[in-house]
C-alpha cells in the first residue's frame, strides 16, 4: 500500500493553535509519510554558522494532517514505523540564554557543530569521536484546547516534547481537542540525549512513516500525551518546573493504573512508586518535560 507524502513545502506551522486549516485530510487508519526540515531551517551549515545567524520563525512543524473521524474527547494514536535522516549532516549549537549551563562562563556561547553522516548512514561524526544514528522526533503534537502555543513549547498537546521514545517503533497517544485532531510534526533529531542539555540535538531532516488512527470513545480520558515503547508505557507532561512535570505524570499514570487494576488512587500510588521510573525528557526549553514510565507487564493497552 502506498503512503501519502506530507512535505514541509505542502504546508508547515510554528504554532499549534484551536484553529488549524488541514495540508491534507487522512482516512482513518491511513499512513503517511511527514517529510520535515531541520529546526533551524537550514540556516546552519558549517561550525561557523551560529545560532544568532537563524531567521526569526524556526521550528517548523510539517502539517497539520486532520484525520477522519477525530473528535474532541477521542485520542489520536500514531504508530511511528520509521524515521530516516535526509540530510548529509546535523547541527549541535547553542548561544547566550540559551541551554541549562546558559551562565558557565567557561562554556562557549555561541557555539556550533556540524556532524556529518557517514557514508553508510549510520552514524554521526564529533571531531574524531562517532555517535551512532538514532532519529527522534523533538515536536509532535496537535490541535490545542484553547490557546495558541508556539512549536518552541510543549504542553498538554504535545508540542515541543524532546523525548526520546518519540522513536521508531513507538506509538504515541494524544488527546483530542479539535475536529480532526490537527497532526504536525518536525524539529528531527539524528541523535539526542534525555535532558537535550544544550538546547539542541543533531538537528537535521527527516522522513517519518506513520500510521494514523483515531481511539473514539476512549474507556479512559486523556489529558497528556502517552507513548508505548517496546517494553513499557510512558505517561509525558509539560510544567514550568520539573517538579510538577513529573507530578503531573505520576497522577496521569495514577489514573491508568486505576481503571486497568481496580485500584484505589492510594493504591495506585503506592504501586507506582514500586515499578514506575520518573525520566527527564528535556529542560530547556520553555516548560519543562518529564515523563514516568512503567514496563508494559503491569499495564494492559487502555485504548
Amino acid at each position: 500500500m502506498s503512503r501519502e507524502v506530507v512535505s514541509h513545502t505542502h504546508g508547515h506551522v510554528y504554532e499549534f493553535a484551536p484553529a488549524m486549516e488541514p495540508v491534507y485530510t487522512a482516512a482513518d487508519g491511513e499512513r503517511l509519510t511527514f517529510e520535515t526540515i531541520d529546526s533551524l531551517n537550514g540556516a546552519i551549515q558549517t561550525d561557523d554558522d551560529l545560532l544568532e545567524a537563524i531567521p526569526e520563525e524556526v521550528n517548523a512543524a510539517t502539517g497539520p494532517v486532520a484525520v477522519e473521524g477525530a473528535e474532541p474527547g477521542d485520542v489520536l494514536r500514531v504508530e511511528i514505523e520509521d524515521i530516516r535522516v535526509n540530510e548529509d549532516r546535523g547541527r549541535v549549537v547553542t548561544a547566550p540564554g540559551f541551554g541549562l549551563l546558559q551562565d558557565r562562563d567557561d562554556i562557549e556561547h555561541p557555539a556550533t557543530r556540524v556532524t556529518e553522516v557517514s557514508d553508510d548512514g549510520e552514524s554521526l561524526s564529533f571531531g574524531d569521536r562517532t555517535v551512532p544514528i538514532d532519529p527522534v522526533i523533538g515536536t509532535i503534537g496537535v490541535a490545542t484546547a484553547e490557546e495558541s502555543v508556539s512549536t518552541l513549547t510543549p504542553h498538554d498537546h504535545g508540542g515541543n516534547l524532546d523525548t526520546t521514545d518519540m522513536t521508531t517503533g513507538t506509538t504515541a497517544y494524544f488527546p483530542v481537542f479539535q475536529e480532526g485532531g490537527m497532526l504536525a510534526m518536525g524539529d528531527s533529531k539524528a541523535a539526542m540525549a534525555d535532558g537535550e542539555m544544550c538546547g539542541t540535538g543533531a538537528e537535521i531532516g527527516t522522513d517519518i512513516d506513520v500510521t494514523v488512527s483515531v481511539v473514539s470513545d476512549p474507556p479512559v480520558s486523556l489529558e497528556r500525551p502517552l507513548v508505548h515503547t517496546d517494553s513499557a508505557w510512558k505517561t509525558i507532561a509539560s510544567a514550568e518546573t520539573l517538579e510538577e512535570a513529573v507530578r503531573l505524570a505520576n497522577e496521569d499514570l495514577i489514573e491508568l493504573l486505576s481503571h486497568d487494576h481496580g485500584y484505589s488512587a492510594t493504591e495506585a500510588y503506592l504501586f507506582s512508586s514500586l515499578v514506575g521510573g520518573l525520566e527527564i525528557s528535556q529542560v530547556v526549553d520553555p516548560l519543562v518535560t518529564a515523563r514516568n514510565a512503567i514496563p508494559e507487564e503491569y499495564l494492559s493497552d487502555p485504548f
